[in-house]
């Protein structure tokens, strides 16, 4: 049974390793991973997420806090006298404390793992809505522009037609709707420079996690080298 659970976590960290790693690619844009995680079936499934992420850390916190307890028991034990005066008794508790560190660095990295892909997927949606606020700033910008240019050359058009000195009313009024415009146009290009500073922010963020993510897979294997490496020479 034991086994069994151990096997299972190690399965649960394999599966947030390859989650992970296809959040990372490259190739797949955040709006349609945006698109992805506003499916009918993620819907429903995110409308009890704060179960399964609490549920989740309660029992990879379990076990990883029992693989604590397990290691400390076998350090315990490898130093009493008799399991020094007897060969196979000492080569099996070793046994036994090699698993347990095993487990320590699966049930660790699992849960760390846990909070690595919560905060990616965060990211990813964060990232996919300042992106289509760009866009549709950019979309606004451009159509204030157009606006801006069709109410300048129906000034230019109406001031070469009359030559009073007067200004008419109608003229008056278009004046009126380019000075608007302007305005508008000017406060479309501070937002859409603030969504841009934002975007970049984001994706400055990213790429951290990015590293911090390549870094501990390194020290992971560095990790498994290591305990392979420590259970070849004890056997």
């Amino acid at each position: 049974m034991v086994g069994i659970l151990w096997s299972g976590i190690a399965g649960y960290l394999y599966a947030e390793i390859t989650i992970a790693a296809i959040l990372l690619l490259p190739f797949i844009s955040a709006q349609r991973w945006q698109k992805i995680f506003r499916s009918n079936l993620i819907k429903k499934i995110e409308s009890y997420s704060h179960i399964y992420f609490n549920v989740l850390i309660a029992i990879l916190s379990l076990v990883f806090l029992e693989s604590i307890r397990e290691m400390r028991k076998y350090n315990e034990a490898l130093e009493e006298v008799d399991l020094k005066n007897n060969r196979e008794s000492e080569l099996a508790a070793q046994v036994k404390l090699f698993r347990a560190q095993r487990n320590f660095y699966i049930s660790g990295f699992a849960l760390f793992m846990w909070f690595i892909l919560k905060r990616l997927v965060t990211q990813t949606s964060k990232q996919a809505h300042l992106e289509a606020e760009c866009e549709a700033s950019q979309k606004q910008a451009k159509q204030a522009s157009a606006a801006a240019q069709i109410l300048l050359d129906q000034a230019d058009n109406t001031s070469n037609k009359k030559k009073e000195d007067n200004d008419t009313e109608e003229e008056k009024s278009l004046a009126q709707q380019l000075d608007k415009t302007k305005e508008d146009l000017v406060k479309t290009k501070i937002d859409l420079k603030k969504a841009v500073s934002d975007l970049e922010a984001v994706r400055k963020q990213a790429e951290g996690t990015n590293r911090e993510y390549d870094r501990l897979m390194k020290e992971h294997s560095k990790l498994q080298q290591t305990a392979g490496e420590t259970s070849s020479k004890k056997e």
